[in-house]
């Protein structure tokens, strides 16, 4: 049995992590509540997405209790640097990732509707969402095209030119289609807007944001 938490319940865990950021909580705070998002994934039955940020974020904490102690001069200003940087910032990814990875665009939208956030949100907030998974698909495909032409990317140069250039020059395009298509949909049409998806917060969901917000 997969558990997964309401839209609603995501937004409060993903503000809850912008402010670890913000407020430069303690370690163990910070661990506390990564702990807390992490058993998400497995709670939600992505075992190998929360196998590899519990492995990543062990690993930074692990820098900073025993490496950087020990590390003199310049290495300790850069390992510092860049093992602290990214270990404040990943409450934020794992909970950006849980939320994206396992809501829909309709339960997004449905959610945002329940909070009463204006349609001028709403609509660029699902762009957004549908936006990334798109790019990534065309990214694979980029790739898929050059290895069937036994292109190789190894060379950054020939990296900015037969990948990335491709992916700037077709994101604008993608923007635009999916703005269209959400507008097709009816999504930015005044008056009540129904939905298929029935959204309520259970125990789990209060419960969640409640443990999330203690260490606080």
């Amino acid at each position: 049995m997969t558990i997964r938490l309401d839209p609603r319940a995501k937004l409060y865990l993903l503000v809850l992590a912008n402010l670890t950021l913000f407020l430069h909580v303690n370690l163990t705070t910070e661990v506390i509540l990564v702990m807390l998002y992490l058993s998400l994934y497995f709670l939600a039955g992505r075992i190998k997405s929360g196998i590899r940020m519990t492995a990543v974020y062990a690993a930074l904490v692990s820098i900073d209790l025993f490496v950087i102690p020990i590390a003199e001069g310049i290495a300790l200003n850069v390992l510092s640097l860049l093992s602290v940087g990214i270990r404040m910032l990943l409450p934020c990814v794992i909970s950006g990732g849980y939320a994206f990875s396992t809501t829909a665009v309709g339960e997004m939208v449905c959610g945002l509707r329940k909070l009463k956030i204006p349609e001028t949100i709403i609509i660029p907030s699902v762009t957004v969402v549908r936006f990334f998974p798109t790019i990534a698909e065309d990214y694979r495909q980029i790739r898929n095209a050059l290895a069937l032409r036994g292109i190789t990317t190894k060379n950054p140069a020939l990296m900015l030119e037969y990948i990335l250039i491709p992916l700037l020059m077709n994101s604008n395009n993608v923007a635009q289609d999916l703005s269209v298509a959400a507008m097709t949909k009816g999504i930015s049409l005044p008056g009540q807007h129904t939905s298929m998806v029935e959204l309520r917060m259970k125990w789990y969901d209060w419960g969640y944001m409640t443990a999330c917000t203690v260490p606080f």
